[in-house]
């Protein structure tokens, strides 16, 4: 456990009785709640597409790459290539123990040396830290010159994991937030009918039905997702439950008047 508690927002305390994490959690992927719930908001249609070029990529790299994963406690949906691949070295950080993290860590305050990673991701964590920038500048600086990083956070999506959520990101936001960083590929992940589909459920949350029952009222409109599947990019990216940004570490920085010109690029 390598959390600098004075830095952090996490208390010594919490890890005191060595639960491992400062809330339940379902690692596994197998448990009702987390099965209901992939029935109705659908597998992540980015992310297995994206770690299988990162493997490609990261080979073409060194022939032993070593990728950090931050929020690597349960790994994620669609990520299983990158630790299925037996000559990428993965290092799995979060901040809870579990048979997946290697070191516990805050995401702000990295304990690795500069430039010692060929890879990095963080797959739906960036939404979860108090300081997103001082995160993405933790990830360039331990990423190797022109090493990659893929990375997808929340747009349209209600509040969850309850104290520990706070911030979401449009496109432009999000590839702003990753400026030092040169643009492989950028977008959405889901649209407008998956945020919908989001939604329904926290309506029914809202009138304070437990998580379970909210979901189970929520699903018989899981359909709503399969509209995304004809959405243009551009008004997609606008409505999408959430983004991502695969790039690699650069020196160069995208300077503020370009922002408008990616809006209009990415129509």
């Amino acid at each position: 456990m390598l959390i600098d508690f004075d830095r952090s927002i996490f208390d010594r305390a919490a890890y005191a009785d060595d639960r491992g994490s400062v809330m339940k959690r379902d690692d596994t992927g197998r448990g009702m709640a987390v099965r209901l719930r992939r029935m109705l908001t659908g597998a992540n249609p980015v992310t297995p597409e994206k770690s299988r070029e990162m493997v490609i990529r990261l080979l073409q790299q060194a022939p032993n790459p070593l990728v950090l994963v931050i929020g690597g406690g349960a790994i994620g949906a669609g990520a299983d290539p990158l630790y299925a691949t037996g000559n990428i070295r993965v290092i799995g950080t979060d901040v809870y123990a579990s048979a997946n993290t290697d070191v516990v860590a805050d995401g702000h305050f990295l304990p690795f040396q500069d430039a010692v990673f060929d890879g990095v991701w963080i797959q739906a964590v960036l939404e979860h830290v108090l300081d997103p920038s001082t995160v993405v500048a933790e990830i360039h600086r331990v990423l190797k010159p022109g090493g990659v990083v893929y990375a997808d956070t929340p747009f349209i999506q209600q509040v969850h994991e309850q104290a520990y959520d706070f911030t979401r990101f449009t496109l432009s936001g999000h590839r702003w937030l990753f400026r030092h960083f040169e643009e492989i590929d950028s977008g959405a992940v889901g649209g407008a009918g998956k945020a919908l589909v989001w939604s329904i459920r926290y309506v029914a949350l809202s009138l304070g039905l437990s998580t379970r029952l909210a979901t189970l009222v929520a699903l018989p409109f899981f359909w709503v997702r399969f509209i995304d599947r004809f959405a243009r990019p551009g008004p997609k990216s606008d409505a999408a439950s959430g983004v991502y940004f695969f790039g690699r570490r650069s020196d160069r920085t995208l300077q503020a008047k370009d922002m408008l010109r990616y809006y209009e690029m990415k129509r």
